[in-house]
């Protein structure tokens, strides 16, 4: 069982080691560390915009989601998206948002772990913060497909508006209305958190990768 845990684990720095290639093994730590406070930070800034354009508000209506509640005008497009049978945006991705802070501390945890961990297993517990921006994406525009191409048929305007793809990034629209969306803030710091966390494997395997072959080789030595 020892053997096990000390395959996965890794091997440990010898302290003269590590006095002489301090910042070889520093490296890798330092970019999770950074990975880890992009991805706090992004918690509380916005991951998505959209603003909607309307012959009744000159000023154009807006939307933006976080990873755990919408805010902006949303009671105003729940208004117009009920002419065209659209469910309320409330009732999309609800459970995500009810467990996106978790999920975040949970990935923010992982991303941590990695850096314990001296071996190969170590990128399984970084691929959540990894995939991660690319599953919100996804997952938005699951919701987006959904709601657009499930439209309540007794609504006032369902015989004038066909069921429909909203638009996740760049310009959209149906009828009269007018959309423009784009990623915010708190998603590209997400992004930042992947790309880090990948630059850290990259030096995480240049520092422990050959500590790994040697004590692999010790072991079957041992054993031989």
């Amino acid at each position: 069982m020892c053997k096990i845990l000390e395959a996965v684990v890794g091997p440990r720095i010898a302290p003269e080691e590590l006095r002489e290639n301090r910042l070889r093994y520093a490296t890798p730590t330092i970019l999770f560390m950074l990975a880890r406070v992009l991805l706090l930070i992004s918690v509380f800034l916005p991951y998505w915009h959209m603003e909607l354009e309307a012959p009744q508000y000159p000023k154009g209506l807006f939307l933006t989601a976080y990873v755990n509640h919408l805010s902006g005008d949303v009671r105003e497009i729940d208004g117009l998206n009920h002419y065209i049978g659209m469910r309320p945006l409330g009732e999309a991705a609800a459970f995500e948002r009810a467990a996106g802070v978790w999920m975040v501390i949970a990935m923010f945890l992982l991303v941590e772990g990695a850096a314990f961990i001296h071996s190969k297993w170590a990128v399984l517990l970084a691929v959540p913060a990894i995939a991660f921006p690319i599953v919100f994406v996804a997952d938005l525009y699951f919701w987006m497909r959904t709601f657009g191409l499930n439209l309540n048929p007794d609504a006032p305007l369902s015989a004038s508006v066909k069921p429909f793809v909203p638009t996740v990034i760049g310009e959209g629209g149906i009828g009269q209305f007018k959309t423009y969306a784009e990623m915010g803030t708190g998603y590209w710091l997400a992004v930042g958190c992947a790309v880090l966390t990948i630059a850290g494997f990259v030096f995480h395997r240049r520092a422990y990768k050959p500590l790994m072959e040697r004590m692999n080789a010790e072991m079957r030595k041992a054993v031989a």
